[in-house]
């Protein structure tokens, strides 16, 4: 082995090692949406470390009780169980979770599955940047290396593709991927901060909760990880949602650059978006217009009517890729539990 790999190991040890012990003094919960999962969860129940605090199990109104299974089987302390009279959806599971974890003090929330998909070892893995305060949000990555995805559908690889720019564009998130990956974890302190509320509580609930980081300028890092398809049905259908998301995404792209851009700050990108658009769908309208006029009277544009129309495209275009760069290199920085850190009563001393 070369040196530099032995370094690589020796670090990745050490990562590791810090993140495991950092863990005893952590308050941490794992909150888990019960639906359709009766015959997986006892199994995820019973891989979750030793080192987490509490455990949440959310049951939203799941036709095979999962809920009274989870209290009738299971004989871990640490257990929970919080049962909806009505189904209000993954996100919704996951809200009633979070809101059970800031009333019992927890500083870290991690959110799995529990269909088995996620493994609840790589739990360590996920608090690493978080004990470190190098961020504030967590979320797995299943695409960072090509050999994980053999397990995969085709049809979810592409649907992730398109789902994974659609985010990008609405969250300012431009170098996560993986958008509808569930297993996460986030910080008390940013969690305080989200209008929980307002969050979607469809299928888009990652999706809206990376849009809602962005706007509180929370700090948000991939981690690679593996996916594990057994005979488990995914509640998730990627052909019916991509149409959906699309109107959403646009939505919150638009309410993102507003909060941004004029009202939390006001910068050469705010005039650039505005301006780039206005003159590039100037350009464009009045170039089609004229190219229809000229195919009914059989006539050639002129020079001047061609740069009319060409140099607004031109230059809106040029001002929107401007707009669109400035964003790219405004992604939030600086984790909001070092901001926030003399207002944290649960920070360790």
């Amino acid at each position: 082995m070369t040196e530099h790999g032995k370094d690589g190991r020796q670090l990745a040890e050490f990562v590791v090692g810090q993140t495991e012990s950092n863990l005893k003094r952590m308050k941490v919960a794992v909150v888990i949406p019960c639906y359709r999962v009766r015959d997986q969860i006892l199994s995820v129940l019973d891989a979750i470390p030793a080192n987490v605090d509490k455990i949440i199990c959310v049951d939203d109104a799941c036709p095979q009780n999962t809920g009274a299974h989870i209290k009738e089987a299971c004989k871990d302390d640490r257990v929970e169980v919080l049962i909806h009279d009505k189904n209000q959806g993954v996100g919704g599971a996951v809200l009633t979770g979070y809101k059970a974890a800031l009333d019992a003090q927890m500083e870290v929330v991690v959110k799995l599955d529990g269909d088995g998909q996620m493994d609840p070892a790589i739990i360590p893995r996920f608090l690493t940047f978080l004990e470190a305060g190098e961020a504030d949000y967590c979320k797995g990555n299943r695409f960072y290396r090509p050999a994980t995805l053999t397990g995969m559908p085709a049809s979810r690889i592409a649907g992730n593709a398109v789902l994974s720019f659609l985010t990008k564009l609405s969250s300012g998130y431009w170098q996560v991927f993986d958008p509808t990956n569930g297993y996460t974890a986030i910080h008390a302190s940013a969690l305080r901060l989200l209008p929980l509320e307002s969050i979607d509580k469809t299928f888009f609930f990652e999706s809206d909760m990376l849009f809602r980081l962005n706007v509180i300028r929370a700090v948000v890092r991939d981690i690679p990880m593996t996916a594990r398809y057994g005979d488990e049905n995914s509640n998730l259908k990627i052909h019916r949602v991509v149409a959906p998301f699309i109107g959403k995404h646009l939505k919150n792209f638009g309410k993102r650059i507003v909060y941004n851009y004029y009202l939390r700050d006001f910068n050469l990108a705010s005039f650039e978006w505005p301006l780039g658009l206005a003159l590039f769908s100037f350009g464009m309208v009045f170039g089609i217009t004229q190219w229809i006029g000229g195919a009914i009277r059989d006539e050639f544009a002129s020079a001047g009517t061609v740069m009319l129309a060409a140099l607004p495209i031109i230059v809106g275009l040029q001002m929107l890729l401007s707009a669109f760069n400035f964003d790219i290199q405004n992604v939030p920085r600086t984790p909001l539990q070092r901001l926030l850190r003399d207002e944290n009563p649960l920070r360790s001393s």
